[in-house]
């Protein structure tokens, strides 16, 4: 099964990468800045599970993909989604299935419009990963968890040909039947861990002991009303999870996304609360709008300052 890989960065990098290890047919699509440092140092990850180092990974830009792949393996940011289905489009064909593992579902949407709706499977992962300065990617956990499927739950050839693909491979894959399920569990969690910490600017410990326990469960409760709102109420294991975590005394978790804004970075904003507020009847949403327009006013003021910046 030939699988492209676009990206290879803190999550593409690491499963394509464990694929490599496998020695499955693996080839990354990347941009001429990470081209050059794969071929400087090889693609290097560092693990609780196994370091992985590959000398010399196959890569390929854009311009140069000429013939479908059997599998492409999509872990973009969800604002680079337009830009990474112009680079990879030439290497879907009519058999081409495209697993995605992006949060959230709009890019379900614009990926089943762009290839059609037979292409697109369903998908999400479980890890936490960085890539550091020198291009390494660093998995700081023992979770590395990937689930994928039909979004109809069916057991198809081509979904058990993935799995098969996938197994042997030095990371936990799961073939699910009911991965639009797992996906919309996945969005409420990271939606309320994201509106929560953000808004308040702090860890889940500190706003427990701020006496804030009752917003986050008040958010996670907007959240999966958004979701039972579309067919998929959370599971009462998933929400049981999701609400010791949220509510944890001392636990230093905090989202992604507010790591993004104390370091000045773009978020995810749109993709993962925007999104969910545009499905969502706004009158029983409030602190997932307040939250949502706390963030996308953080963006405003990053665009204006990079803008100012530029005109200096």
């Amino acid at each position: 099964m030939r699988t492209l890989v676009v990206g290879a960065g803190a999550i593409g990098g690491y499963f394509g990468g464990r694929l490599l290890e496998a020695g499955r047919d693996v080839t990354f699509l990347v941009r001429s800045r990470r081209a050059a440092q794969l071929a400087q140092s090889g693609l290097v990850i560092k693990s609780p599970a196994g370091d992985v180092h590959d000398a010399s990974p196959p890569t390929v830009e854009a311009a140069q993909l000429r013939q479908p792949f059997d599998l492409v393996l999509l872990s973009c940011k969800a604002y680079d989604l337009d830009d990474a289905i112009r680079s990879f489009a030439p290497a879907v064909g009519p058999a081409t299935a495209i697993l995605p593992l992006l949060n959230g579902m709009r890019h379900i949407d614009v990926l089943q419009e762009r290839f059609g709706a037979g292409a697109v499977l369903g998908g999400q992962c479980l890890i936490s990963t960085v890539m550091d300065e020198q291009g390494r990617i660093i998995h700081l956990n023992d979770t590395h968890m990937l689930a994928f499927g039909e979004r109809d739950g069916a057991r198809s050839p081509r979904a058990t040909a993935i799995e098969a693909h996938f197994r042997g491979a030095r990371f936990d894959a799961r073939l699910s039947e009911s991965i639009v399920q797992e996906m919309w569990e996945k969005w409420v969690f990271i939606a309320t861990g994201a509106g929560i910490t953000c808004l308040m600017r702090a860890s889940v410990g500190d706003i427990v002991a701020a006496g804030g326990t009752d917003l986050a469960s008040k958010l996670l409760e907007e959240c999966s009303g958004v979701a039972a709102g579309q067919g998929f109420a959370p599971r009462e294991a998933a929400q049981q999870r999701s609400r010791t975590m949220f509510t944890t005394p001392g636990s230093l978790l905090t989202a992604s996304m507010l790591r993004d804004i104390e370091q000045s970075k773009r978020t995810e904003v749109e993709h993962v609360l925007g999104d969910l507020l545009r499905r969502a009847d706004a009158n029983n949403t409030p602190l997932l709008r307040t939250a949502y327009v706390h963030v996308a006013a953080y963006e405003a003021r990053r665009a204006r300052e990079a803008s100012a910046s530029k005109a200096a």
